[in-house]
């Protein structure tokens, strides 16, 4: 056995260098043949050329998967950096709409107190925010106005955009303002346009209830939600929010004042309306009738 292994490797060995030199030297050969610059070595070439690539097309198969396959990772890893790029845009377009948002409000609640319209013989004050309740329990803020500024328990307040809430505690240089969403919180209010009446009920969530609705079928989320004036609780007209269906399957309303960011509030100041007992009055004022002098003049 040890001599048959011994003259195969003495046959083989040879063979292997022959073929190895045999390729490198033909290798050369095409290499130098190549590069030599001839019009009768280029038409040669060119034959060559003609003659073996198209026949070689299947084993050019795989390099160009290959290159396809390159090209492909880079255009997902262009499309990653893009996508990176976006997103951080996007980040970037949140933070500016924070601001925006923020900016919008700070506007509103500065500015836009003396441009809302409401009912003219309404007047208000305008308070700082003091400190809110710090109880989870309870919602409501303290201003600084008081009893010397002539406010009065059961007054309603706004922030600008929409009531926030009503007076409930008066001191000489403060008062408590009692929030929509505090559990205490009860207001009749008006959904249009279907016009339905309702009750609003505050129970310590950012969305309060829509309460005691006729006609529920009639309302829709996105329906806008204004004080009834009803009992005369509050004005008629203020705005309050919209309505939205909450996680519970009931109707409840966004409120268009921010209970989180109240800086500033508006005490509407909420006269008892003069009663008329003759209509006529309205029309032509009652004056004092000079006497009629009947007679003659020189008698």
């Amino acid at each position: 056995m040890a001599r048959d292994r011994g003259t195969s490797d003495t046959y083989v060995r040879p063979i292997r260098r022959i073929l190895a030199f045999g390729i490198i030297g033909l290798c050369l050969a095409i290499f130098l043949f190549w590069r030599i610059d001839s019009p009768r070595a280029e038409r040669f070439r060119a034959q060559v050329v003609d003659r073996v690539v198209p026949s070689f097309d299947w084993a050019l198969v795989p390099v160009t998967r290959v290159a396809l396959m390159v090209e492909n990772f880079q255009s997902y890893t262009r499309i990653y950096e893009q996508n990176q790029e976006l997103r951080r845009e996007l980040q970037q377009m949140k933070a500016w709409k924070e601001a925006a948002l923020q900016l919008e409000q700070e506007n509103a609640k500065l500015l836009d107190l003396n441009k809302v319209r409401l009912d003219p013989s309404l007047t208000y004050i305008t308070g700082v925010v003091l400190a809110d309740s710090g109880s989870p329990f309870r919602q409501s803020v303290l201003l600084n106005v008081g009893a010397r500024d002539g406010i009065q328990n059961g007054w309603a307040t706004t922030d600008g955009l929409g009531l926030v809430g009503r007076v409930s505690g008066v001191g000489q240089s403060s008062s408590r303002v009692i929030l929509l969403t505090d559990n205490n919180s009860r207001i009749p209010v008006t959904i249009q346009p279907s016009g339905q009446r309702s009750i609003l009920a505050g129970d310590n969530t950012p969305l309060p209830l829509l309460d005691f609705l006729e006609a529920p079928e009639a309302v829709r989320p996105g329906d806008r939600v204004i004080s009834s004036g009803d009992g005369g609780v509050f004005p008629a007209g203020l705005l309050v929010g919209q309505v939205v269906l909450g996680t519970d399957r009931q109707l409840r309303v966004r409120l268009a004042a921010d209970s989180e960011r109240l800086e500033f509030l508006r005490v509407l100041r909420s006269h008892a309306a003069e009663s008329i007992t003759d209509p006529g009055t309205l029309v032509v004022p009652q004056r004092a009738i000079a006497p009629i002098v009947t007679g003659d003049a020189d008698g």
